[in-house]
């Protein structure tokens, strides 16, 4: 994909279209979320794979998944909350704003999933 801004606007009309065309519950809140975690998950791939990373999107009327696949060999790192460290923080970010997260290595690098369902409330 190659640009963060590129991929949160191909993520937000992949949303209005499911919404459109599924009727799937994506409050304006819950797309937010949404794409705060596309963004962050681009920005782990652009940072530190050493190469290009493609953004994939999946979902029905009920749930929506993200998967950011990129180049890199090195799974990211989920600190504990910290709130005096400095940078860090997207896993953190990305852990308690999805339903269920996964990650790992596969042949050419990793890939990383969020899962998020619409039919539950946002986080408040």
């Amino acid at each position: 994909m190659g640009s963060i801004g590129a991929a949160r606007q191909l993520t937000a009309d992949f949303l209005h279209q499911l919404a459109a065309e599924w009727y799937a519950p994506v409050s304006a809140e819950r797309m937010q979320d949404v794409l705060l975690v596309v963004s962050e998950l681009a920005t782990n791939a652009e940072r530190h794979s050493g190469g290009p990373y493609l953004v994939e999107l999946e979902g029905d009327a009920e749930s929506v998944r993200v998967t950011v696949w990129d180049s890199g060999s090195t799974l990211p790192r989920v600190f504990a909350p910290d709130p005096l460290r400095i940078g860090g923080h997207g896993m953190e970010i990305v852990l308690r704003l999805c339903d269920g997260l996964t990650m790992e290595l596969v042949p050419v690098g990793k890939r990383v999933r969020a899962h998020f369902d619409l039919t539950r409330p946002t986080v408040a």
